[in-house]
C-alpha cells in the first residue's frame, strides 16, 4: 500500500507527506452522509416476540442457560 501511495504521489508531482495531507484534508472536509433512521425499521421478523413487554422473562431465560460457575449472584 505504501509503494502504491508513493507511486501515486509521484504521479501527482508531490511528496508522500503532501499526498497524505491532501487525503486527510479531503476526508475531513467531506460532508457526512445523512443517515435516514427509517432504514433500520422493518428489516426482519421478530417471530412475534415483544422485547418491551417480555424483557424481564427474556433476561431470566438467558441467565438460566448460562453456566453457574463465574456467574455473579
Amino acid at each position: 500500500m505504501q509503494r502504491r501511495a508513493r507511486q501515486r504521489a509521484s504521479e501527482l508531482g508531490v511528496s508522500l507527506a503532501e499526498y497524505f495531507r491532501r487525503l486527510v484534508a479531503r476526508d475531513l472536509t467531506r460532508p457526512r452522509a445523512k443517515i435516514k433512521a427509517d432504514r433500520i425499521f422493518d428489516l426482519g421478523n421478530s417471530g412475534g416476540s415483544d422485547v418491551a413487554k417480555d424483557k424481564d422473562s427474556m433476561i431470566a431465560e438467558s441467565l438460566d442457560v448460562l453456566p453457574r460457575r463465574g456467574r455473579r449472584p
